[in-house]
């Protein structure tokens, strides 16, 4: 079986992030569906599809741009969940389960990045 982007740890952790974002997103309130919620929604999806997008690409360059894109966008849920924090729609306990799961997913990021330059300077 041929592998891609489904197999890369870093894609399965920010899948696991994305259903739990969409779940979490149910819950809050019908004033928040166009903006909050929109926004999580949209922040969680960049990060595997960036991971999609770069590791289809043919240079290395490419695929660590689309990394970096979806770190940036692991950075964005952070700030969304500090605003759902603020605004008192999760606990602290929810907030940290939140940020430990992107942080995770932040230093997944990094290492593949990293792994990705090594590849890049070999060729």
């Amino acid at each position: 079986m041929k592998s891609d982007f489904r197999d890369l740890d870093v894609w399965k952790k920010s899948r696991e992030l994305r259903k739990e974002i969409w779940n979490f997103c149910k819950k809050l309130p019908h004033d928040e569906k166009y903006r909050l919620s929109d926004q999580m929604i949209r922040a969680s999806r960049s990060i595997t599809a960036n991971i999609a997008e770069g590791y289809g690409r043919f240079h290395y360059q490419e695929n660590i741009q689309f990394c970096r894109q979806a770190r940036g966008s692991a950075y964005e849920m952070i700030d969304h969940i500090t605003v759902a924090v603020d605004c008192e729609y999760i606990n602290t306990n929810e907030e940290n389960y939140y940020i430990n799961n992107a942080e995770e997913i932040i230093r997944l990021l990094n290492g593949y990045i990293k792994y990705l330059q090594s590849r890049k300077e070999e060729s």
